[in-house]
């Protein structure tokens, strides 16, 4: 079968771009390997941009019990400290999410295939990109869109995460008391290895997500439980957190190999790579939602102007190159220890700098700078 535009990846870069080139006319099909929309490994903070972005696809996050955030707070060891955020936020799960977004793209007229897996995607002699699918089915287009997330694609691979960083994400029913402090903030919590957050989400849960080093992990028998327990002798204002908690899932969902500071030099025509696919910010940020819902929308505005995907690609590299490399900056310091042991102290001195930093790792100065003859809405 044959469209104008297949899009491979039904998350939220994927479907973005899906409900935007659809309403524009173009015919779309989303290739999505999950049966149905599942929770993810993701801190799931929705920045000022994301906000937007989503208000601009149709999706309305208050009437999804989108949570909102206006605080941030930094814990490390047994000092924490708090500073309002510079612009609007909130806190909303990805299965929600990713279910909202993949009802949007179907009333948008996106033929979506889920529960199908890409085994290649290669490029035939006459120009088209030919999807092979699990069951031998062939889908082509002229163009296509890259946005398999976290998982790579054979022949599309990125980088190696030299640190082979480990991330993994559990729901909590907090303690009344621990439900109530956390309420309204998005908390990083530093310790060695690594850091990790913790910030409510619909339905009076909290979502906490951690990264770590592995060979952190390794020297404690590769067990996450083991970590975990570590985490909170590191940082007690987590265990204080967790103190009297249910986990509301069996076990944590775990990513690894998270190749942090990758941005994608270039492409080949015809193929335009959003999402963590385009680029990866280190996780503290909360930045990662905003930036899928950037990539897919330059994209969707340069294939729309008729802007080659190399060219878009590089632009975008260009664009989002400053920011990559303060979050960069930033997260090393999160990893050191003098850092650990006098950010809290300092923050509290001066809590204006969280916001500074909050504000320069934002996507916002980059809008204007990918494809600057195109406007989707």
């Amino acid at each position: 079968m044959q469209d104008e535009v297949l899009v491979l990846g039904g998350g939220v870069a994927g479907c973005a771009a899906s409900i935007a080139l659809a309403r524009r006319g173009r015919s779309v099909t989303l290739i999505e390997r999950e049966p149905t929309p599942r929770h993810k490994v993701c801190g799931e903070f929705l920045s000022g941009e994301a906000l937007e972005d989503l208000d601009a696809l149709g999706i309305d996050i208050a009437a999804l019990g989108a949570v909102p955030i206006p605080y941030v707070r930094l814990a490390a060891a047994r000092r924490a400290a708090e500073a309002p955020l510079p612009f609007p936020a909130a806190s909303l799960t990805r299965k929600t999410l990713d279910t909202a977004l993949i009802a949007e793209a179907i009333a948008a007229g996106v033929r979506i295939e889920c529960g199908r897996s890409v085994q290649v995607l290669s490029r035939t002699a006459t120009g088209m990109w030919q999807a092979m699918l699990d069951d031998g089915s062939i889908c082509e287009a002229p163009t296509a869109f890259l946005a398999t997330g976290k998982h790579d694609l054979r022949g599309h691979s990125r980088p190696k995460d030299p640190q082979r960083w480990v991330a993994f994400k559990m729901y909590y029913r907090l303690a009344p008391a621990q439900a109530s402090e956390l309420a309204r903030a998005s908390e990083l919590m530093l310790y060695p290895g690594g850091y990790g957050g913790i910030q409510p989400v619909e339905g009076g849960i909290a979502n906490l997500c951690w990264v770590v080093q592995q060979r952190y992990l390794s020297c404690l028998g590769n067990r996450w439980e083991n970590f975990l327990e570590k985490m909170q002798q590191n940082c007690p204002h987590l265990a204080m957190r967790l103190a009297g908690a249910e986990p509301l899932l069996d076990k944590p969902i775990a990513v690894t190999h998270i190749p942090y500071g990758y941005i994608r030099r270039t492409t080949q025509d015809g193929l335009y790579c959003i999402g963590d696919q385009a680029a990866v910010i280190p996780s503290f940020t909360g930045d990662g939602i905003s930036i899928a819902l950037h990539t897919a929308r330059c994209a969707v505005a340069a294939f729309l102007a008729n802007e080659p995907a190399p060219l878009f690609q590089a632009r975008l590299r260009s664009a989002l190159l400053p920011q990559m490399r303060l979050a960069e900056f930033a997260a090393d310091g999160l990893n050191n220890a003098l850092a650990r042991a006098v950010l809290p102290f300092c923050l509290r001195i001066w809590p204006g700098v969280m916001r500074v930093t909050a504000r320069l790792t934002r996507v916002a100065a980059q809008h204007a700078d990918v494809a600057p003859n195109a406007v989707v809405s």
